[in-house]
């Protein structure tokens, strides 16, 4: 139980992972890996289900664990992959090793987000994508205009129709609007 309890105060680091790129804009406090990460479980979910995949929990769940690399190796934005190469696998293998079956099934859909080679693969890492693209738009709404070159760029990347589709109808929604909308609506007449 001691590897499992150990396992799970590691998770708890991804508070502490800062997503890097954002330090390119100037954003003081961006958001944290277990922050993206449970965002992205949320999309990856809705993502599986609009996509009729016929397991949308496990898709969540890749999402959820999609990161976890990122505890030992932190989070290496664009740039510095021209420059520096960290050995993701064996981090997730070295995390995963002593915690048994759970560990394989995690290590497995780790991989499958990676390689985005199964239906899953392909939803987590578009939502992945996607999750990106909204704090982009997010950030862009706050005054960090040049956020908007992430929302540009994930769009070619995108592989599911159903992430495609979200990607442009983000590009002509608020991230407000979704409050505005109940407010409006409470008080019309």
């Amino acid at each position: 139980m001691k590897d499992f309890i150990h396992f799970i105060f590691e998770l708890g680091h991804l508070r502490f992972v800062p997503r890097s790129g954002w330090s390119y804009l100037r954003i003081p406090d961006p958001e944290n890996d277990a922050e993206h990460s449970a965002r992205v479980a949320q999309i990856a979910f809705v993502l599986a289900v609009l996509e009729k995949h016929e397991d949308p929990c496990r898709v969540a769940t890749i999402g959820l664990f999609h990161e976890i690399a990122e505890i030992r190796t932190n989070d290496p934005n664009t740039i510095a992959k021209q420059y520096v190469t960290s050995d993701e696998d064996s981090a997730v293998k070295n995390q995963t090793a002593s915690i048994g079956e759970a560990g394989s099934k995690i290590l497995e859909m780790w991989r499958e987000c990676e390689e985005h080679a199964t239906d899953a693969g392909k939803i987590a890492k578009d939502a992945d994508r996607l999750e990106m693209m909204f704090t982009a738009k997010e950030y862009m709404e706050t005054g960090y205009s040049d956020a908007g070159d992430w929302i540009i760029s994930s769009m070619a990347l995108l592989e599911t129709d159903s992430a495609k589709q979200l990607a442009e109808e983000l590009k002509e929604t608020g991230s407000n609007d979704w409050w505005r909308k109940i407010q409006y609506n409470q008080f019309k007449i």
